[in-house]
C-alpha cells in the first residue's frame, strides 16, 4: 500500500469505526478504492438500503432492530435484516458466539438452528427479541452484524457487479439485490435475477451498454419482487434506483433524492 497522508488516515481511521470500510482496500493499490469500496459510497449505499429496510436513512441506529414483519421469514433484525428463516440470523449468533460466548443469544442457538427455514418462533418466544437487544449494545455483537452483512452480501455483490463491468451505481444495484432475495441461483434469488437480465441485455464486461443492461436487470428484478406478496411494492426500484439510472448517475453522486414506500428521502 502507498505512504497514506495525515488526512488519508483519519478518513480511513473514521471508516473502520463506522464499519464501512471494504477489506478490499488494502488490494486497491496507490489508486485508492473505487466504487463502493470508497468509504463515503459504501455509507450512501448502507443509507439507500436502510430507508427500505427501516424507513430511515441512520443505517448504525437498527443494530437492536427486530421484529416479525409477516414476509414468511420469521424474525427480522439487525443492521441489514437478517432472518431467523433463512439462515443468516443464525450464521450471524454463531459467528457471534464464537468471539463471545458468554453473550445474550447463545442460550437460543438450538432454538434458531430448529426454526431455520421457517416462519416460525418456536422456542424463541418470548424472550428472544430482548435478548436480541440487550446484544446490540455490545460493540463485539455491532461488529459481527457488519462483518457478517459484508461477508453474506456486500462483498459477493460487489465483487460479481466489477467482474461485470458495473460501476458504483451498478454496485449498489447488486447489493440491494442481494440483500432482499438472497445470494441463490433459483428464479427468485439473486443469481436467477442476474441470469434472466443477461437474457435480454449483455453486461459490460461482455460488451453491452451499462445503461441498458442495468434497466434489465431492474426490470427482472421488479419481476421477481412481484412473485411474493411481500416484496409487491416495486417503489424500492422505480422510485428510487431506476430514478438514479435515468438521471444519469451512474457514480451514485449526491445530492440523491428518491422515494421508498411512500417515504421521500434526501442525501446531500
Amino acid at each position: 500500500m502507498a505512504l497514506l497522508s495525515a488526512a488519508a488516515r483519519r478518513t480511513l481511521l473514521a471508516a473502520l469505526r463506522a464499519g464501512v470500510l471494504s477489506t478490499r482496500w488494502s488490494s486497491a493499490g496507490a489508486a485508492g478504492p473505487t466504487g463502493l469500496d470508497i468509504p463515503a459510497k459504501k455509507d450512501i449505499a448502507m443509507r439507500l438500503v436502510s430507508s427500505a429496510e427501516n424507513s430511515s436513512l441512520d443505517w448504525e441506529a437498527q443494530y437492536a432492530y427486530i421484529e416479525d414483519i409477516g414476509d414468511g421469514r420469521g424474525y427480522t433484525a439487525g443492521v441489514i435484516g437478517f432472518c431467523s428463516g433463512t439462515g443468516d440470523m443464525l450464521a450471524l449468533v454463531e459467528l457471534y458466539t464464537e468471539r463471545e460466548p458468554d453473550n445474550p443469544l447463545a442460550f437460543h442457538l438450538p432454538a434458531l438452528r430448529a426454526v431455520n427455514g421457517t416462519d416460525s418462533h418456536e422456542g424463541l418466544d418470548p424472550d428472544f427479541p430482548s435478548a436480541w437487544r440487550e446484544a446490540a449494545k455490545t460493540s463485539v455483537f455491532r461488529e459481527a452484524q457488519r462483518d457478517e452483512r459484508d461477508r453474506v452480501y456486500f462483498d459477493p455483490a460487489v465483487a460479481r457487479a466489477r467482474k461485470d463491468g458495473l460501476g458504483t451505481l451498478g454496485q449498489f444495484v447488486y447489493y440491494d439485490a442481494m440483500v432482499m432475495h438472497g445470494p441463490g441461483s433459483d428464479a427468485l434469488s439473486f443469481g436467477g435475477i442476474r441470469s434472466r437480465a443477461r437474457e435480454s441485455a449483455d453486461t459490460p464486461a461482455a460488451g453491452g451498454e451499462e445503461t441498458g443492461y442495468l434497466h434489465a436487470f431492474l426490470d427482472a428484478r421488479v419481476w421477481a419482487m412481484r412473485q411474493e406478496a411481500a416484496h409487491r411494492d416495486v417503489s424500492r426500484v422505480e422510485t428510487a434506483q431506476r430514478v438514479f439510472l435515468e438521471a444519469g448517475n451512474l457514480d451514485l453522486d449526491t445530492p440523491l433524492k428518491w422515494r421508498v414506500y411512500g417515504d421521500t428521502y434526501e442525501i446531500d
